[in-house]
C-alpha cells in the first residue's frame, strides 16, 4: 500500500519555540503526528516532521511519498545533496544529527519527496502547518537536544 504523508514545521522566531505537524494516509487509514519544541529553528522542525512520520511506519519497504513545502529538505534530498554532505562528514554543514537520523530511517523505505508551495491552496499542507503552529504553543515543550546543546556538531 502507498502512504502520503504531508509534514510542516513551524518556528515563532528562528530560532524560537518551535513544532510540527504531520498528516499520514494510506487507504482509508489517516494518523496525525505533531510535537512542540521550546528552542529551536525552521528547518529543524521541517526536517524532524519527515523523520517522524518515516520512524511512524510499522512495515519496512514501505511505498512512500512525501509532500513538504521545505526546499531545504526536498533539495537536500531530491538534489542528492545529502549524499555528498555523509561523504564529506557534514563539515559546515548544519543539522548533522537529524541528517544521519533522516539517512538511517529512510534506507529502510522507498521514498519519494514533492514539493508544494507553503501556505497556499494545498489543503493537507495547511493542516500540517496548523497542527506545527499550535503544537508551538503548547505548555511544557520538549528540549530539541541537538540544538539547545549543541551537538550540531556531529558528536
Amino acid at each position: 500500500m502507498h502512504i502520503q504523508i504531508y509534514t510542516d514545521g513551524a518556528c515563532s522566531g528562528n530560532p524560537g519555540p518551535g513544532g510540527y505537524g504531520v498528516l499520514m494516509m494510506a487507504g482509508e487509514h489517516r494518523k496525525e503526528l505533531s510535537d512542540g519544541y521550546r528552542l529551536t529553528t525552521n528547518n529543524r522542525m521541517e526536517l524532524l516532521s519527515v523523520i517522524v512520520a518515516l520512524e511512524s511506519l510499522k512495515k519496512e519497504n514501505s511505498q512512500v511519498t512525501i509532500f513538504s513545502d521545505s526546499r531545504y529538505v526536498v533539495d537536500a534530498i531530491e538534489k542528492k545533496w545529502l549524499n555528498g554532505w555523509i561523504k564529506k562528514g557534514f563539515s559546515k554543514i548544519k543539522n548533522p544529527d537529524l541528517w544521519l537520523r533522516y539517512s538511517q530511517i529512510a534506507s529502510k523505505h522507498h521514498v519519494n519527496f514533492v514539493w508544494v508551495k507553503g501556505h497556499s491552496t494545498n489543503t493537507h499542507n495547511n493542516y500540517c502547518d496548523q497542527l506545527a503552529v499550535a503544537a508551538s504553543k503548547l505548555k511544557n515543550l520538549k528540549i530539541d537536544e541537538g540544538y539547545e546543546n549543541k551537538t550540531n556538531g556531529l558528536f
